[in-house]
């Protein structure tokens, strides 16, 4: 359980908490960026202490996002999920918790009204479903909640299923039960979830990739999903994302939003980004972007 962890963030009307399953994850940078090296990583001071390690080593989290409006509560990628088995070790078995730290902000799984998946990597669409310890049977775990797929996302995986990295095993489990009932809406990469929650379409992690904007009472901020999974592409926008299933476009969408958001003052809360996990573009005197963590 990451309760400790749990952070929220206010943009005019509208609430941000991070629900934490995986807390200070640290790998070598070019599971990020598999042509950057540790040298580069420790170069940029900014990153330093909270972003990466002395060695050059980066930080990050595995988390999903609840976005609550006057009128809706909406679960922005629903992370890892409890007990699965997954690809790769880390990501196995663990603990439950992520019903209990929603139920801190006073929500039960039956208020949420929307589930929003940026894309349908593992780590996105976790908490979707639970597995009923009677039946061994995949329930949605937000049964009240309409789930929201990218159009071209899910046919993209309908034909994928298996992208040289994943295996289906998380669409099986978290995508393909809440198809079978119905509980699926296809929506378009611009897509109004809610009233001042919009999707943005950031092609290029995965076929369909969007990412989510919020804007209440003259605020504004931004969930990345997986368009950067780490503050020093901000700095580097251009380079490739190991993970990016097309990888210039993936450049490009990051690229764009950086131009986008770079001195706009609006926040920018990274999928991945540890701690701290909202923050602002800022470009310095030299015309180099980075990310400014909120009270750094």
């Amino acid at each position: 359980m990451a309760k400790e962890h749990m952070k929220s963030w206010r943009v005019g009307d509208v609430t941000v908490t991070r629900i934490v399953e995986l807390w200070d994850f640290q790998d070598d940078i070019h599971m990020t960026m598999p042509d950057a090296t540790p040298e580069e990583v420790i170069a940029l001071e900014w990153l330093h202490p909270h972003y990466a390690t002395a060695e050059g080593r980066q930080r990050m989290n595995f988390q999903g996002f609840v976005v609550q409006t006057p009128e809706r509560i909406v679960v922005v990628d629903s992370c890892i999920g409890a007990g699965r088995r997954r690809d790769f070790d880390v990501f196995c078995d663990l603990p439950d918790g992520f019903l209990e730290d929603l139920e801190s902000l006073g929500i039960s799984r039956h208020d949420v009204d929307t589930v929003m998946c940026t894309h349908l990597h593992f780590d996105h669409v976790g908490w979707n479903t639970y597995k009923d310890p009677e039946t061994g049977e995949y329930r949605p775990t937000f049964p009240d909640a309409r789930y929201l797929f990218g159009r071209t996302e899910y046919e993209a995986w309908q034909t994928i299923r298996h992208d040289g990295v994943h295996t289906d095993m998380h669409l099986v489990e978290c995508v393909d039960p809440i198809v079978a009932l119905g509980l699926a809406d296809f929506i378009e990469p611009d897509h109004t979830i809610a009233e001042g929650i919009r999707c943005e379409p950031s092609h290029g992690h995965t076929p369909g990739h969007v990412h989510v904007r919020i804007s209440s009472q003259g605020q504004e901020a931004v969930i990345t999903g997986d368009l950067m999974h780490h503050p020093m592409q901000c700095a580097m926008p251009h380079r490739d994302a190991t993970f990016d299933m097309d990888k210039e476009a993936g450049r490009q969408t990051r690229i764009r939003f950086v131009d986008t958001y770079a001195d706009s003052g609006v926040l920018v809360i990274g999928a991945h980004f540890a701690e701290p996990t909202a923050g602002h573009l800022v470009r310095d005197a030299d015309g180099e972007v980075w990310f400014r963590g909120l009270g750094l």
